[in-house]
């Protein structure tokens, strides 16, 4: 989950330095290179947005700490 959190600040980070420079594209091929870098910035948002909100499972990295904490707790219990 934390990783999760951190990606988005991640992506929240680029877009508030990248901004600025937007309005500045003048040529077709700038334009194109915006709107595909904005279309790849929704898309790493929406898909750690639903991580987040549990909509999908979590990447494999995170799963395999839960599972190691599962495997701690079981170990306490006995």
């Amino acid at each position: 989950m934390h990783y999760t959190i951190l990606r988005i600040l991640l992506a929240i980070f680029l877009i508030y330095f990248a901004w600025p420079y937007i309005p500045e594209a003048v040529t077709q091929i700038e334009r194109i290179f915006w709107g595909a870098w904005l279309l790849f910035l929704i898309l790493v948002i929406g898909g750690n947005l639903a991580t987040l909100l549990k909509m999908s499972s979590p990447p494999v990295m995170e799963q395999k700490k839960k599972i190691v904490e599962e495997v701690k707790q079981r170990a306490r219990n006995y």
